[in-house]
């Protein structure tokens, strides 16, 4: 497993911003969100999901957000042949 490269930006009382970058094929290992999110993503591409209902297939878009209620569990794998990069911002409040 090649991981994800993940760097804190900003990280405070209110939120937490990470930036995650993916080589082709890496991915962040199975983890928990705690808090209520939103990712943007730097560039298109494809991410494979792997949650317990099974495997999904996202196709995302430079500056198309999406925002996700705290609980989701999943492993997030960079499916496209090139690089992949989003932030992500977790709401702790």
């Amino acid at each position: 497993m090649t991981q994800a490269s993940a760097i804190v930006q900003i990280d405070n009382s209110r939120i937490v911003v990470t930036e995650w970058r993916f080589a082709p094929g890496a991915e962040t290992g199975w983890h928990r969100h705690e808090y209520d999110y939103v990712v943007v993503p730097l560039m298109d591409g494809e991410l494979l999901l792997k949650d317990k209902a099974g495997d999904s297939v996202s196709a995302l878009a430079a500056g198309k957000s999406y925002f996700r209620e705290a609980g989701v569990e999943h492993n997030v794998i960079n499916a496209g042949a090139g690089e992949f990069a989003f932030v992500e911002i977790q709401m702790k409040r």
